[in-house]
């Protein structure tokens, strides 16, 4: 009898063994297909984190280039001339808003503007925004290349006047 009951036993742990061989085998499978999952979502975020900056660096270079079209419009008594629409252009710190207007269709140069604007939101009615300078189109004014747009790094409109990054500078150019 007592053969017989180790014999039985001796079974069931071989039949267990055997079942916890395969749920070991099963878990790890589960195991590296859960660390490959969370792996390709890692990854997936990592790119999609990316591609919002990128969005928001052209989004807000986007609203820069907008600021400069109204300070354009703003700076002409006229509002600008002609059938077609007037061009803003990237002014280049070293030359005048006359020689660069002057090599592109929008020949005319109405003004040279230097923009920036503070981040977030109005608190009051009387709190300073931003900043304009209109420096003429016959000389290069300022000629600190951190103004010059074309020159500057891309994540460079993230960067506020606490970090010296005051203005970017732009010529109002015009057909004609």
């Amino acid at each position: 009898k007592q053969w017989y009951q180790r014999r039985v036993r001796g079974n069931k742990v071989k039949k267990l063994k055997v079942e916890i061989e395969a749920l070991e085998s099963a878990f790890a499978t589960v195991l590296e297909d859960t660390e490959a999952a969370i792996a390709n979502l890692t990854a997936r975020i990592d790119t999609m984190e990316a591609e919002r900056v990128e969005l928001d660096k052209a989004h807000a270079w986007q609203a820069l280039h907008m600021a400069a079209a109204a300070a354009c419009r703003g700076s002409v008594a006229s509002g600008g001339t002609g059938p077609w629409g007037n061009a803003v252009i990237a002014k280049e710190n070293t030359r005048s808003c006359n020689a660069i207007c002057s090599e592109t269709p929008f020949n005319n140069c109405d003004a040279d503007v230097s923009i920036s604007g503070y981040r977030g939101q109005a608190e009051s009615y009387s709190q300073r925004l931003g900043h304009y300078y209109n420096y003429g189109c016959g000389t290069a004014g300022n000629t600190n290349v951190r103004f010059d747009e074309v020159k500057a790094d891309g994540g460079e409109i993230f960067k506020g006047p606490d970090s010296g990054n005051w203005y970017y500078r732009f010529c109002c150019c015009r057909k004609g």
